[in-house]
């Protein structure tokens, strides 16, 4: 069974971390995705761009409608994913 391990985090507060932060996290992000692909269980993962790069594609009555957005209400956006296999529950 494929399961999306979503990452969330508040742009303000990752933008204002040192650099030596910021290193910190991704190489714990890639032990993670180390971890994962020893056990035969990664698919893919990606970060994603920052949520002010973002654009809304909505189709109504068969015509495409392209915004600026998304514009969500919440200080975390989300930042990027795994995309793992697992096996079902139970």
């Amino acid at each position: 069974m494929k399961y999306m391990l979503l990452v969330h985090h508040d742009e303000n507060v990752l933008n204002a971390l040192p650099e030596i932060e910021l290193q910190a996290m991704r190489f714990e992000s890639a032990q993670l995705a180390n971890e994962i692909n020893s056990d035969n269980k990664y698919i893919d993962a990606a970060p994603l761009y920052s949520a002010s790069t973002g654009t809304c594609v909505r189709v109504r009555g068969g015509e495409k409608i392209i915004t600026d957005g998304p514009f969500a209400e919440t200080r975390e956006q989300l930042g990027g994913y795994y995309l793992i296999n697992a096996e079902e529950p139970g």
